[in-house]
């Protein structure tokens, strides 16, 4: 008598070549974290005090302000591997393999392109510094200077007693020039594409997916709130 054989296994999903580095903005986190608390401290108080129609105008703004709050501060971010380029932005996701991104751009934004150039995708996660760029160019204009013309290091001035620098060892200069922290992520990328954008694994289509899960909600909030006040 044979027993019965068992249920072959579920295949499992291919495990992706790499993991995922992701990129998020610690500022806007940190700003969404502090806007949570306020408006919905705000909401609740409003919620449980208010009189007549406040509890309802209340809880309107809170269906209206918390999704958008999470939207634009919390969920933006880069999720990037050997193969592609994955964009969360406030109101949609969109994968890029990175055969099918053609470059990346920054200036007072930074954006992946697509096919002719023509389609462009900001990465909110990643947001440009003009203070921060600024600041790295003065500190590079601070290294090229200390550096006299027979190819070393002036020192930087002092009481001399050493206090001129750390360890009275000269103005402590990177060799590389400095860049802003987002325009270094952007190098990076760059790189990656530049390395990967012509492998088999790198290929397809760019894919888009709305945040209806962020819309939804939004869109229900503002209209009980313009119902709301439309009844007065």
């Amino acid at each position: 008598m044979t027993s019965p054989q068992s249920p072959s296994p579920a295949p499992q999903p291919p495990v992706p070549a790499s993991k995922d580095r992701i990129y998020r903005s610690p500022a806007g986190m940190a700003g969404g974290f502090a806007l949570l608390v306020i408006v919905g401290w705000l909401g609740i108080d409003g919620i449980v005090s208010g009189h007549g129609r406040t509890p309802w105008l209340a809880l309107a703004s809170l269906i209206l302000l918390l999704p958008l709050i999470i939207a634009f501060t919390l969920r933006p971010a880069v999720y990037v591997n050997d193969d592609r380029l994955r964009v969360r932005n406030p109101l949609r996701s969109i994968t890029l393999p990175w055969g099918a991104v053609t470059g990346l751009r920054s200036g007072y934004s930074n954006e992946v392109l697509t096919g002719d150039a023509a389609t462009k995708y900001q990465l909110w996660a990643i947001p440009v510094s003009l203070r921060a760029r600024k600041k790295a160019a003065r500190k590079q204009a601070r290294a090229t200077a200390a550096v006299r013309p027979g190819g070393g290091r002036s020192r930087a001035p002092g009481l001399g007693l050493g206090f001129g620098s750390f360890g009275g060892g000269g103005l402590d200069t990177d060799s590389a020039p400095s860049r802003a922290e987002s325009d270094k992520i952007m190098d990076e990328l760059r790189q990656l594409h530049e390395q990967r954008g012509a492998e088999k694994s790198a290929q397809g289509e760019v894919t888009v997916r709305w945040a209806y899960e962020i819309m939804a909600p939004a869109v229900a909030g503002a209209v009980l709130l313009a119902i709301l006040i439309a009844v007065g």
